[in-house]
């Protein structure tokens, strides 16, 4: 059994994403597509760091740093799985603009840490700034994605680049999807989550005759990719409460990018808790 392009670390707001690339391709082959043997990715999204001196300025919050946890369970996830590459599915950082001596310090010291062998790349947030001009060691790519063999990522608050609509599988963060679950006495408790399901022609209508001409599935001509939401690594990034009437979805493609009735969600210890719409 060939095993999936992309399969959720269990338990965890991670995934490993198998890139198939094909041997003796290169560069010039395939706008977006990178030569060289197939590669297993740690997939992250939305690491927020120094997102408690945001809280605090922005909100009147006031909590202590968890830099060093959210480091200590990202090396523990590397050590756990072995990839060749971390792809971080933007917002690596949480100030929109120039980060602090907080959040600098906390990057720094991060990368610090890494395997020294491991690779590193950024799809860049809309919080992520000027990263690349003082964080070394680490390939930052357009926020609209590119794609990576049969995978494609993107970072989801701007529309996907054409070649990431041409994968078999897109990866995007942004939304933070979230569920709020109630117990039969009138508890709650809001868990972050996975969604997933296949894309819908109807959500990228208003583009296909200019960015994406020429997509066969948005022609009819194949079945659509299989879109994958990832949970927000950082659990004091707050989120999308998917199964909440009345709350807006953050990518312009959702929620009209999913099929009807088709979009799925999963708790991270991988319970299935079925169309998001009805949970």
């Amino acid at each position: 059994m060939v095993p999936p392009l992309v399969e959720p670390v269990p338990n965890e707001p991670a995934a490993i994403a198998r890139l198939e690339v094909e041997a003796g391709s290169d560069d010039s082959e395939g706008e977006g597509e990178r030569g060289g043997e197939d590669e297993r990715a740690l997939l992250i999204a939305d690491y927020h760091a120094g997102i408690e001196v945001g809280l605090r300025y922005e909100r009147g919050v006031d909590v202590p740093s968890r830099a060093a946890e959210r480091r200590e369970h990202l090396l523990s996830i590397l050590e756990r799985t072995e990839p060749d590459r971390l792809i971080v599915l933007g917002d690596l950082m949480h100030s929109i603009g120039d980060p602090g001596g907080a959040e600098r310090g906390e990057l720094e010291v991060l990368f610090e840490s890494l395997p020294p062998t491991l690779e590193v790349t950024l799809v860049k947030g809309n919080h992520d700034g000027d990263i690349e001009s003082w964080l070394p060691d680490l390939e930052v790519v357009p926020g609209s994605g590119v794609r990576l063999g049969g995978v494609g990522v993107c970072h989801g608050h701007t529309w996907p680049a054409r070649e990431v609509l041409e994968a078999d599988v897109i990866c995007v963060g942004h939304e933070h999807p979230c569920v709020r679950l109630e117990d039969e006495v009138g508890g709650s408790r809001v868990e972050r989550a996975w969604l997933r399901g296949p894309l819908a022609r109807g959500g990228f209508a208003e583009h296909a005759s200019s960015s994406y001409e020429g997509v066969e599935w948005l022609e009819g001509e194949q079945l659509p990719p299989t879109l994958v939401v990832c949970p927000a690594f950082n659990d004091l990034a707050g989120g999308t409460w998917i199964n909440v009437a009345g709350q807006s979805f953050l990518a312009p493609f959702l929620p009209d990018g999913l099929a009807d009735g088709d979009g799925e969600a999963y708790l991270l210890d991988g319970t299935r808790l079925g169309p998001y719409e009805t949970i």
